[in-house]
């Protein structure tokens, strides 16, 4: 399973969906980035991702994007390959 990391805040129900979508899926683990209680944080997601909403997703070394972009790929049968490492999204 590849590892997760999530952008998120500590009030923003997308966040609590895309976690519960990914915990459905087999994640057990998300490394959370709570850009609200690290404030510094925000300035590195913005620089990786580009964007400023939360949340935003990592598996493994590929940015799903936010809760639409997730659950898009889940509903296309994207979602289980890229968490088992069998698949690569690009965006």
């Amino acid at each position: 399973m590849q590892k997760v990391l999530m952008y998120s805040t500590g009030y923003c129900p997308f966040c609590m969906r895309a976690e519960m979508l990914l915990k459905q899926r087999g994640v057990q683990e998300i490394e959370k980035v709570r850009i609200d209680a690290e404030p510094e944080r925000r300035a590195e997601m913005i620089e990786r991702t580009g964007r400023r909403t939360v949340p935003q997703i990592y598996i493994g070394d590929t940015h799903v994007g936010g809760f639409d972009e997730l659950a898009a790929l889940d509903r296309a049968g994207g979602l289980q390959p890229l968490l088992a490492g069998q698949a690569t999204q690009d965006q």
